[in-house]
């Protein structure tokens, strides 16, 4: 008789994250249940309870993935025009990972300590594309309420596109979406004239930005 074949434990453990990541970000927390996740993964809904103990602990720990997912994106955003980035991660061209990330964040769990976590990563969010800017630390709070606004925008953005389907937003490509997000991040989030300078070729003057309005 063939012995019963041994579960990874590690694999399935990532497999339910996964899958329940999907589930949270495209249907909320609220309209997703444990017996979804445990079917759509093909396993016995019992090992939620005994990897994550509980559908609370299942979302939190998705949310842990998805701040390391986004603060790691955000540090390769600030590498690129900024414009240009955003738009391809609204579009979910960059990977979807990134893209259910941003959905997954948009989703409250009802947890204080979990929604907690996803304010502190916001927050975390619109400092670093201010930094990316070239905005001056200590930040100053009109620094940081004009990221949170580019922020809310792109959240919004990405939630009409998955959710709503209202067009022409729902259906815009990468490229169509760059030129507006870059007007808006211009607008919000004019870049500052000692970070433009230090990009450019040592020697090449460069025309002062327009400075950042208190």
């Amino acid at each position: 008789m063939t012995p019963p074949r041994r579960r990874n434990s590690a694999l399935t453990r990532q497999l339910l994250l996964d899958v329940a990541s999907s589930r949270f970000a495209r249907d909320g927390y609220a309209s997703t249940t444990v017996r979804d996740i445990a079917d759509d993964a093909g396993v016995n809904v019992a090992l939620i309870n005994r990897y994550f103990t509980s559908k609370e602990g299942l979302f939190e720990a998705c949310l842990t993935n998805a701040v390391s997912e986004i603060r790691r994106n955000t540090d390769e955003m600030a590498q690129e025009d900024v414009g240009a980035a955003i738009a391809a991660r609204i579009a979910g061209s960059v990977t979807p990972r990134v893209h259910e990330a941003l959905l997954l964040l948009l989703r409250s769990s009802g947890d204080e300590r979990v929604d907690g976590m996803r304010r502190t990563v916001l927050r975390s969010m619109s400092e670093r594309l201010a930094v990316a800017r070239g905005r001056p630390e200590p930040l100053d709070e009109q620094s940081v309420l004009r990221a949170q606004i580019m922020i809310a925008t792109s959240l919004g953005m990405t939630l009409l596109r998955a959710s709503l389907g209202v067009a022409p937003l729902s259906t815009a490509t990468e490229e169509e979406l760059t030129a507006p997000l870059t007007d808006l991040v211009e607008a919000l989030l004019p870049e500052n004239a000692r970070n433009a300078r230090s990009a450019g070729n040592a020697g090449t003057s460069q025309p002062p930005t327009r400075p950042f309005p208190a």
